[in-house]
């Protein structure tokens, strides 16, 4: 379910009219669908496209901060719009980003391919590409990359953007320190990122499946009640002596909101 903001853009349950926007255009479903999945984890707002008109009318509608686009593309890419410029039908993703800049003339792009040959990588930045990551990735490079392309772009406050709050809890992710009420935090790194993910989605309840994959990499191969443990780590830390804010829904997984 989608809800319509009062400036017409569509919002995703638990975003913010200021939360950074991110347009994925790749033509690969599954790997479009993962992308998307893992930026929504940041907080982030996100559309996706399969072909180059679509991304053009997404960038025309949604207007992003940052832009995820896959080297090639089906479509759009000939001088008619309708065909590559190799005459294959599809078209080329560095070509695709003079039709995309005409809508996003500043937009920070991160090109995706499956290729990683130097003149691939020259042509895209060439072409007004901000950064180029070649297939396969780990996610957590990708959101890595899009963040120092946001930050550097100005689409979000440099200082601001660092910061995650949760009622009196208080997460910087530059020095990776973290309080409650104003009292400072110890935490392992293991337990600083499981905490940054739920930070990251407050009140969103989260399941033990997309803890492992997004704290312990997506090929972990561990058992589930690892997050048990270090979910009872961070009750102690941060909930012992204060109302608490980390939650349990059985059977469906882990929540962090406000206290009280």
């Amino acid at each position: 379910m989608t809800v319509s903001s009062p400036q017409g853009r569509t919002e995703l349950p638990g975003t913010t009219e200021d939360a950074v926007r991110v347009l994925v255009v790749d033509d690969e479903d599954p790997l479009a669908e993962l992308l998307s999945m893992a930026l929504r984890y940041e907080g982030w707002e996100v559309r996706s496209a399969g072909d180059v008109a679509g991304a053009v009318r997404a960038a025309r509608d949604f207007r992003p901060d940052a832009l995820v686009l896959d080297v090639t593309l089906p479509g759009g890419g000939g001088p008619d719009g309708t065909g590559g410029p190799d005459g294959t039908g599809r078209a080329d993703g560095v070509s695709a980003l003079g039709r995309l800049r005409r809508e996003l003339p500043d937009v920070p792009v991160l090109f995706l391919t499956a290729r990683d040959a130097a003149a691939d990588r020259i042509a895209g930045l060439t072409a007004g590409g901000d950064d180029h990551l070649a297939k396969p990735f780990g996610l957590e490079e990708v959101v890595a990359r899009l963040r120092g392309l946001i930050r550097r772009s100005g689409a979000a406050p440099e200082r601001a953007a660092s910061l995650l709050a949760v009622g009196d809890l208080v997460l910087d992710e530059d020095s990776h320190e973290v309080s409650r009420a104003g009292r400072a935090v110890h935490l392992t790194a293991t337990e600083f990122e499981l905490l940054r993910f739920l930070m990251r989605n407050p009140r969103r309840v989260l399941s033990k499946a997309q803890i492992l994959d997004r704290v312990w990499s997506y090929d972990f191969g561990g058992r589930a009640n690892v997050v048990e443990l270090y979910i009872s780590y961070l009750r102690k830390k941060i909930d012992a002596g204060h109302p608490p804010m980390i939650h349990t829904r059985r059977g469906a997984g882990y929540l962090i909101k406000p206290a009280g």
